[in-house]
């Protein structure tokens, strides 16, 4: 059974950088069927895509973010990482990372952890 687990602070001031990461069990980071991908939801609001990280190490990202965001990757630990810099309050949201299959679905999720944003 693949599992994934969020962990980072909860707790992020205005215009720091937030960095999260993501610790996957049960399938490898380097599967080539798969992509693995960071997804956020503020209260209230729809889900919002962030970007992924192939198996290759590459990765796009969600044009709306301007730049800010970037994802990386251990492969030794089979984790891999969220850094977003510049932080606005209105980006206080749960944080998801998510698998990316070759249909386009996202088929296993993180519990979430919850990103506060304020001074």
């Amino acid at each position: 059974q693949v599992q994934l687990q969020e962990s980072g602070p909860g707790l992020v001031k205005p215009s720091q950088t937030l960095s999260l990461t993501c610790t996957i069990s049960g399938d490898s980071i380097t599967n080539k069927d798969y992509g693995w991908t960071w997804i956020r939801q503020p209260p209230g609001k729809g889900l919002e895509w962030m970007g992924l990280i192939r198996h290759d190490g590459s990765s796009v990202y969600n044009s709306a973010l301007n730049s800010r965001a970037s994802i990386s990757r251990d492969t030794s630990k089979n984790q891999f990482f969220l850094q977003l810099t510049s932080l606005t309050p209105e980006e206080t949201a749960v944080y998801y990372c998510a698998r990316w299959s070759k249909s386009g679905e996202l088929d296993f999720w993180g519990q979430g952890t919850q990103v506060t944003v304020s001074s």
